[in-house]
Parts: C-alpha cells; structure tokens; sequence
C-alpha cells in the first residue's frame, strides 16, 4: 500500500522558514507522518481531522512525464490519503501567499493523472483562520487516552443539542470530562460549528456517524 512507503524525496531545512520539517501523529493511522513546512503541516492535521480519510503518508510516489522539448519533468506531492471509499487523494499544499506559478503549472498535469487512476488531486491552500484555530486546539486532544472512560457519558449527554459548558456540568468532573469532549469533537462523536469561535458556550450534539468511526 502506498500510505506505508517512505517519502520517495526528503525536504530541505532551509535558512530563514520558522517551521522545519518535522512529524506529526497522526490520529487515523496511529503513527507519525512526515512533513516539511507548515502549510504541509496544517493539512496534514485537516486531513487527519477528516472522518473520510481512514490513511495519511507523505510524498509515497513520484509523477514524471514529459514537458516541452522532451524533458522530463517530475513532481512528488506533498501529501497522500487514502479515503474510505478506497480511493486515493493526492495533495499539494501552498501557503498563505499562494501557489508559485511553477507548482500551478504541475497541478494540471498531477490531476489528470489522477483522474486516470480513479484517485482526487487537490492544490490546497490554508483553511480559514477561525476554522484552523478551532482544529488545532482540538487536535491537541487527538490521541484515544483522552477518551477515558467518559466518552459513553458524553454521548449520553449530548444526545440533545446543549453548550459545552453545560454538558460538562452536568457530567460533574470537569477536569476529566473536557479533555474527553475535545476528543470527541476531534473524532466527530460530537459536532459544533468550526466555522465560528470554538468557545464554552459552543452549543454541541452528538453524532451517530462519528460514534461509528
């Protein structure tokens, strides 16, 4: 499978960028997957945040074909995942100040090839500030330890729709029940709209599809 390959190209520490190439743990496939900047780093945790996605590596496969004059032009994307469908997506990630012309001109030939495969290509760039902020701090809570042995109460809970904040008075241990409701916004047991200020007033409801998952 290609999401258990090593990335087929390293990345550079380069003088000056405030994020180096690192690793992150990936939730879904419970290991650490390479990155090598931050917006790479930032979709890593989008992606990994998504219930379709069930595997993440990075740079698992290079493209090459031919450009002009006959060279021969190669591109590894930043990022794979395999979706539950069984289908493959194929990443590349740009930064807040966008894609160079050089990457924009690679994507078109990336997607058709794609397309081919029966797979997805996307040229993504930064999600919205508030919805980043939002899922950042929940990814936080990411790892199953948090659950504990709360997140059939939470569930229970947030059966019918309530602010955080009042769900978890009414569960009692505040210091163990919010890091189990995190996660579960994280896993998507419970749902709350990231698109605003994720704050303790956030009303949430629990979600038959991601008690699933």
């Amino acid at each position: 499978m290609l999401e258990e390959c090593r990335p087929v190209r390293s990345f550079p520490v380069l003088w000056g960028r405030r994020i180096a190439p690192g690793w992150w743990w990936s939730a879904t496939g419970r290991r650490l997957v390479h990155y090598g900047f931050k917006a790479m780093r930032t979709q890593l945790m989008m992606l990994d945040h998504d219930p379709n996605v069930v595997a993440l590596a990075c740079r698992p496969v290079e493209l090459a074909w031919y450009g002009r004059g006959g060279k021969v032009i190669c591109h590894a994307p930043h990022l794979m995942a395999r979706l539950a469908d069984g289908s493959g997506l194929l990443v590349d990630c740009a930064g807040r100040a966008g894609a160079g012309r050089r990457l924009v001109s690679r994507a078109l030939q990336v997607e058709a090839a794609a397309a081919a495969a029966g797979w997805h290509y996307r040229l993504v760039g930064p999600p919205p500030p508030v919805v980043e902020a939002n899922v950042r701090w929940l990814a936080g809570y990411r790892h199953p330890r948090y659950a504990g042995a709360w997140l059939p109460a939470v569930t229970e809970c947030f059966a019918v729709a309530r602010p955080l904040i009042e769900g978890v008075r009414l569960l009692g241990d505040a210091m163990a029940v919010w890091p189990a409701v995190f996660h579960s916004l994280w896993t998507g047991v419970l749902s709350a709209p990231l698109d605003r200020v994720l704050d303790l007033h956030s009303v949430a409801v629990a979600s038959l599809a991601g008690a699933q998952r």
